[in-house]
């Protein structure tokens, strides 16, 4: 598990004071607000980054950051991801995961087949997807309801999966 979770990614600069435009990739950017601080990882580097300010422009988050004043000193991070530590992340709810930490579960049937690894999870209107990848590269897509997803445990890196009648085909 990572103790380090995406928030958004940085896609441009906004003005000439240093402000950048970033796409959020948390459920609710409105916690933007309440962040103080991001770790920025350019790939090369991570960098902590205190926040000064938060807009909300459309489906984007505008930051300005504590000493970055010019357009010349952001324009470096575009594409830059945007992290928290687990402190800073949002509270769970119960039966609430973080999306990295069910990346690479082993999905198990509740017969006990191993159906495959949990490769992404899709976020529809409704609820969301997982999607497990198995071992012959096929793809089953489960829905994220009760009456599918029977058990996550994270320190066996294991999800029981109840398949509905017509998931696998």
């Amino acid at each position: 598990m990572s103790d380090l979770l995406q928030v958004g990614v940085i896609t441009s600069t906004h003005g000439v004071r240093g402000e950048v435009k970033v796409f959020p990739t948390t459920d609710d950017p409105a916690r933007f607000k309440k962040l103080k601080k991001v770790i920025l990882d350019d790939g090369k580097q991570q960098i902590d980054l205190e926040i000064a300010s938060v807009k909300f422009f459309k489906n984007m988050v505008i930051l300005k950051f504590k000493g970055i004043d010019n357009i010349n000193d952001v324009e470096k991070y575009r594409r830059a991801a945007l992290l928290v530590t687990r402190e800073d992340a949002v509270p769970l709810e119960e039966n609430e995961y973080f999306i990295a930490d069910l990346i690479g579960l082993l999905a198990v049937s509740d017969e006990g087949e191993t159906l495959g690894t949990i490769t992404d999870v899709l976020q529809t209107g409704a609820n969301d997807v997982y999607v497990i990848t198995t071992p012959q590269k096929d793809e089953i897509l489960v829905p994220a309801i009760r009456e599918c997803i029977l058990a996550v445990d994270l320190d066996e890196h294991k999800m029981q999966i109840h398949l509905l009648p017509g998931l696998r085909d």
